[in-house]
């Protein structure tokens, strides 16, 4: 799941939700925080699970454990429900927020499944995003196209084999290793992101350049993937680097030119800091 998706915002209150078995869990703990506004909400929920089992709510069948971001940056198991189930548990819960957020759910719970349907819209409802932060116009078209070509390379690994969790990052640091003559990791401390983080999206923070080779290593690299049918994890590794190289030599090349460097330590963070003081 893209992570930009991990967090919803209810009244100006973050709700976490995961895709699972087709379609968005929301963690109950945080739609109880929502609604009641209580300052144990853990505690709430483990009341409140007793009292649906007295109205004939299996709550032990209905709610799963997934894991989430925790506050503490680690993925912790944490009490989800579906969109139908936690419309159910909402209705026992007495607060004025419901109806609104029964609205705001319905809204939310179904936007992924049209989004399948209709992937367009996902990427309008993107570029709406990085509109409201205040990204320049012309980077977006070029952000929304870097996304593309990155959810294309990632379909071919996703079928020869690679394992997502673990190999994807492997696979991706080595281009940019070949693109940029540094890993990711390096690239963020260049452009001043704090490694503990995890919102700080690295191509967030690319100028134009940044973004145009680490599209042309991507888009090479998946063309390389399927001429040569690479499959399994090594046989990709070698593709990447190999895809990576391409850009790289177009980056030496015009590093040569111009006598600049491609990579900057320009960022986007103050958009950040605008957001924040916006919303004040």
């Amino acid at each position: 799941m893209d992570k930009d998706n991990a967090i919803v915002v209810f009244q100006g209150m973050n709700i976490r939700r995961l895709w699972h078995n087709d379609e968005w869990w929301f963690s109950v703990v945080d739609a109880v925080a929502v609604l009641t506004e209580s300052s144990i909400p853990k505690r709430y929920w483990s009341d409140l699970k007793n009292k649906l089992l007295e109205e004939g709510f299996e709550a032990y069948d209905k709610i799963v454990q997934l894991k989430l971001p925790a506050e503490d940056g680690k993925m912790r198991e944490t009490d989800c429900a579906s969109t139908e189930n936690l419309f159910r548990i909402v209705q026992s819960i007495p607060s004025k927020k419901a109806e609104p957020f029964k609205l705001w759910l319905a809204k939310v719970g179904y936007e992924r499944i049209k989004e399948i349907e209709n992937p367009e819209l996902a990427q309008e409802r993107m570029k709406k995003l990085y509109e409201l932060k205040g990204y320049p116009k012309d980077w977006i078209e070029k952000r929304l196209r870097g996304i593309a070509i990155r959810q294309e390379l990632t379909d071919e690994w996703k079928t020869r084999g690679v394992d997502e969790h673990r190999e994807y990052a492997i696979l991706t640091d080595e281009i940019s290793k070949a693109t940029f003559g540094i890993g990711v990791k390096q690239h963020k401390e260049i452009k001043g992101l704090a490694p503990q983080r995890k919102n700080q999206n690295l191509r967030d923070h690319m100028d134009d350049l940044e973004l145009i080779f680490t599209m042309l290593g991507e888009k090479a690299t998946s063309e390389i993937t399927q001429v040569k049918d690479s499959q399994g994890y090594d046989e990709c590794l070698d593709s990447s680097k190999e895809g990576g190289s391409i850009a790289g030599n177009a980056r030496k090349a015009l590093e040569k030119q111009t006598g600049k460097k491609v990579i900057s330590n320009k960022n986007y963070l103050h958009l950040n800091r605008k957001s924040i003081e916006d919303k004040k």
